[in-house]
């Protein structure tokens, strides 16, 4: 076997649930080999948007019917509005009227958002199918595949109507990657920093020297990222305790972001990178985040071409408007995730309002 051909798998363990992610190149053609022995069934749904279906849909389909797999590929528009309650029920509708069943499972092709609406429908049909991830970018190998957090958008915010089912496969195959256009490529990088942030300064200090066309080097931090992921998952499933919500540093500004823009102005990784920024402001207030830490942070996204500060005719306002309706507000407390030192962060519970404006205004 070549280099190129060489495969990692990551064993994914949490108290209920064990399954595989494997890392690798040339992996599409092989999908039905792959997923052999972790899915029964004979037909699925093979859901996907208009940016990715036209490039690999195809290879997919051709793969699972050489292993005797019926595929009814299912297409959405792409972009955040598809992932709603709405589009989920119309899926559903036509899994339903191609036959499909109890027996049969889903396969998600695409992003973050895909990931996140085939995994809300395989939880739903039929009471819960199985649920196959093939990402396609950086972002969603590294962060929203693993877990299983599957969730649909509201009016209001941002994953507020979803369910917990974990996928019977990650498949990542980085040769995809190669199709990304820089600024979706490098918005993956938005949660990779933030992993590095919360539990690996090593990784930090790395990814100052990365180049751009070190595309070797992608297997290994991928593979690295859902490690992070995976521990911090298997401490905390259901996130209840806590632990979990290590994960969302960044992420309760970033989706107010998202939602102030009606999911236009950034993407989600570019959204998430102001987020940092601005738990990064909390931070040095409320955790004693050193300042040349703050820099080094700011700097370092900065470097993937991520933005650190919002136009100034940017709807300040709304970002705060969105902020209670966070998932992680508990009875109406604000509960951030804070950094004191790059490598570790935790939940705090003495952060105010006035401190989130605070930050935003910072931006």
């Amino acid at each position: 076997m070549s280099d190129a051909d060489a495969v990692t798998t990551i064993e994914i363990r949490t108290n209920q649930h064990h399954y595989e992610a494997i890392v690798g190149s040339q992996l599409l053609d092989r999908i039905g080999p792959l997923i052999a022995g972790k899915v029964r069934g004979s037909r699925c749904a093979l859901i996907s948007d208009t940016n990715v279906a036209p490039h690999f849909a195809d290879r997919v389909a051709k793969s699972l019917a050489a292993d005797n797999v019926q595929p009814t590929l299912i297409t959405v528009p792409a972009g955040e509005k598809s992932k709603s309650l709405e589009q989920a029920g119309e899926i559903c509708e036509r899994m339903l009227a191609a036959a499909l069943d109890r027996q049969s499972f889903v396969v998600g092709l695409g992003g973050g958002m895909i990931g996140d609406l085939s995994g809300f429908v395989a939880a739903i049909f039929q009471r819960g199918i199985p649920h196959v991830q093939i990402p396609t970018t950086l972002l969603a190998m590294v962060d929203s595949s693993i877990g299983g957090k599957t969730a649909v958008n509201t009016k209001t915010g941002k994953n507020l109507i979803g369910a917990f089912h974990h996928p019977a496969i990650v498949i990542d195959d980085v040769d995809l990657l190669k199709t990304l256009p820089r600024r979706d490529f490098n918005q993956g990088f938005a949660e990779i920093i933030k992993h590095a942030i919360i539990a690996d300064a090593k990784m930090f200090e790395q990814l100052k020297d990365w180049k751009a066309s070190d595309a070797l080097a992608l297997q290994p931090l991928i593979t690295r990222n859902i490690e992070i992921k995976s521990s911090v998952v298997a401490k905390d499933e259901r996130d209840r305790t806590g632990d979990r919500a290590l994960v969302n540093f960044g992420h309760t500004v970033g989706h107010a972001i998202e939602r102030a823009s009606d999911y236009e102005q950034f993407r989600h990784g570019e959204a998430i990178s102001l987020g940092i920024v601005a738990a990064c402001n909390v931070s040095t207030k409320k955790a004693d985040l050193p300042k040349d830490q703050q820099k080094a942070i700011v700097d370092l996204l900065q470097s993937f071409e991520l933005p650190t500060r919002l136009p100034s005719n940017f709807p300040r306002a709304r970002i705060l408007e969105a902020i209670p309706y966070d998932k992680k507000f508990e009875g109406g407390k604000i509960r951030l995730v804070v950094t004191s030192a790059i490598g570790s962060a935790r939940l705090s519970t003495d952060v105010t309002l006035e401190d989130i404006r605070e930050a935003i205004d910072r931006l």
